[in-house]
């Protein structure tokens, strides 16, 4: 049987944290930043955690 491979965007995207968890990045920080407010993009540079729900698929998706 072959190896599983990982899903190249996901490993770009997702990062796996010492305790098992997957951290992400928040949307909504590219571009049109004129209309946001300052603690909104603040709280959006910061990383995030994939849910519970999608944990599984992401971890698929890494293949770990």
């Amino acid at each position: 049987m072959p190896k599983m491979k990982t899903n190249s965007s996901a490993k770009k995207r997702f990062a796996l944290t010492g305790s098992g968890k997957i951290k992400r990045k928040h949307a909504y920080k590219r571009h049109i930043l004129t209309k946001k407010e300052k603690d909104r993009k603040r709280g959006l540079a910061k990383t995030g955690l994939v849910s519970a729900s999608d944990t599984p698929n992401v971890k698929f998706m890494l293949a770990i």
